[in-house]
C-alpha cells in the first residue's frame, strides 16, 4: 500500500516523515506534499484531487492534514469532504462502516504543535532543559484545547527553558520532537484519531 499526504506547510511534512513508519510499520510506502498554508491547500485541493482520480491505483490512499487553527473545524471538514465527493472519491466519513475508500480528511486540534505537548516524554528528551513537569501544569493537560495558540505556547515553554530566543523554528522543532515520539502514548484526541485512522487504513 502507498499513501499521499497532503498538508498544509513543511512543518507537518517533518513529523510525519519520522512518525508514519512508527505508525503503520516499513512496508506501507508514502508521500508527502506541502503547501503554502491551509488556505492554498484548501483552494487547490479540488483540482488536486481531479487528478488523482483518473489513474490512482486500487492501493493507494490520500490522506488531507490540516490545522485546525481555532476556525470551525465543521466548515473545514466540509470543505475537504466536498472536494473529495466531486473529484469522485469516497471519504473514511462518508462511507458505511466495513465499505472501502480511498480518501481520509483529518485535522489537528487545533495545531500541529498540540501532538507535541501530548508527548512530553518526547518533548523534553528534544529539549532536556524543558521541566518534566509541564504536562502537569493546568493549561497543558487538554493539549487540544491549549488557549493562546498552541504553536505560541510551545515557542513560550521552549524559550523559558532557554531555547530559541530569536524565534521557534518550527519546522526543526517538528522534526526534533517527532524524532522521539511514541505513537502509542500520545495524549492528544486528535493525534490519536489520526493515528488509529492510518492503522486501519492499511490494516
Amino acid at each position: 500500500m502507498h499513501i499521499e499526504f497532503l498538508v498544509e506547510e513543511p512543518s507537518a511534512e517533518a513529523a510525519l516523515r519520522n512518525l508514519v513508519p512508527r505508525i503503520v510499520g516499513p512496508s506501507v510506502s508514502f508521500d508527502v506534499h506541502t503547501y503554502q498554508g491551509k488556505s492554498d491547500l484548501l483552494a487547490k485541493l479540488p483540482h488536486r484531487l481531479k487528478g488523482y482520480r483518473p489513474w490512482l491505483p486500487a492501493d493507494w490512499r490520500i490522506v488531507v492534514l490540516v490545522d485546525e487553527d481555532r476556525h470551525d473545524c465543521r466548515d473545514i471538514k466540509s470543505q475537504m469532504e466536498d472536494a473529495a465527493r466531486i473529484a469522485g472519491f469516497r471519504t473514511r466519513s462518508s462511507s458505511q462502516a466495513g465499505s472501502a475508500y480511498e480518501v481520509v480528511t483529518r485535522l489537528a486540534i487545533e495545531e500541529l504543535e498540540a501532538w507535541f505537548f501530548g508527548d512530553v516524554e518526547a518533548l523534553t528528551r528534544s529539549y532536556p532543559r524543558v521541566p518534566r513537569t509541564v504536562g502537569q501544569k493546568a493549561k497543558y493537560r487538554n493539549v487540544d484545547q491549549i488557549r493562546g495558540g498552541t504553536w505560541e505556547q510551545l515557542q513560550l515553554v521552549l524559550q523559558r527553558a532557554g531555547y530559541f530566543p530569536g524565534g521557534m523554528s518550527k519546522i526543526d522543532t517538528a522534526r526534533e520532537i517527532s524524532r522521539h515520539m511514541n505513537p502509542c502514548k500520545n495524549t492528544s484526541p486528535s493525534f490519536r484519531l489520526f493515528r488509529d485512522t492510518l492503522q486501519e487504513l492499511t490494516s
